[in-house]
């Protein structure tokens, strides 16, 4: 009798045993679990460090920017408080009320109007007192209901790209610097029809001046339609 006793206290032994082991196993596996996600949810993903190192780059990218700026190591670049990287500059805006063609003559017909304006270089686009390049191109297209984009850079990827011999009145016009082989835009002007551009530049300041067989049409980059 006391040996069955002994036997079945034994074995009851056992069994809370194992239950134990078994609990303690179980234990020791969710904390394992715990662990790899609470690591896995501090460990930066590839494409965040990705995007960091992207924003890293564009920051130092604007900062030589803005250094060339006032440096003037760049003749058509605007200053530092004017220049802008929304998106949403880059869409023009194209009145509707009229026919392409009256709104190109409206364009020369406002540029025109500034005719002998001085040229500054960065001029704030809040000024008509003087102009750079693109400051100009700016207000004019302003004045008729076409919103461009602040540096001559950025106004060479709005509207349609057209090629040299394609040309219309109303056409923005971009050039690389004088004496370059470096396909960089430094210069926007308007194209007015019968082989003249309006722009301002240097002494001049605005100005009409003809295009094909000049050092303009050799400094020819590209044109672009946005009207």
């Amino acid at each position: 009798m006391t040996k069955r006793t002994w036997k079945g206290t034994t074995t009851t032994v056992i069994a809370i045993l194992m239950g134990t082991s078994l609990l303690m196993s179980g234990q020791a596996y969710a904390a394992s679990e715990t662990s790899l996600i609470s690591t896995a949810a501090h460990t930066p993903d590839k494409q965040q460090k990705k995007h960091k190192y992207d924003q890293n780059i564009e920051q130092i990218d604007n900062e030589q920017y803005g250094q060339m700026v006032q440096d003037g190591t760049n003749n058509d670049l605007t200053a530092t408080e004017e220049s802008t990287t929304d998106g949403s500059q880059n869409k023009q805006i194209v009145s509707k009320t009229a026919p392409s063609s009256d709104i190109a003559d409206q364009v020369i017909s406002e540029g025109m109007k500034y005719k002998g304006v001085p040229y500054k270089f960065g001029s704030s686009k809040k000024t008509t007192r003087t102009f750079d390049c693109s400051s100009f191109t700016q207000r004019v297209f302003k004045e008729v209901g076409v919103s461009l984009p602040r540096d001559s850079r950025q106004q060479s990827k709005v509207g349609q790209k057209v090629s040299k011999d394609q040309l219309q009145k109303g056409d923005l016009v971009f050039f690389h610097s004088y004496g370059s082989s470096s396909s960089r835009i430094t210069h926007v002007a308007i194209y007015a029809g019968d082989n003249k551009l309006l722009h301002t530049y240097g002494k001049p300041g605005v100005t009409t001046t003809n295009f094909k067989g000049t050092s303009w049409e050799k400094r020819f980059e590209l044109g672009r339609r946005v009207i």
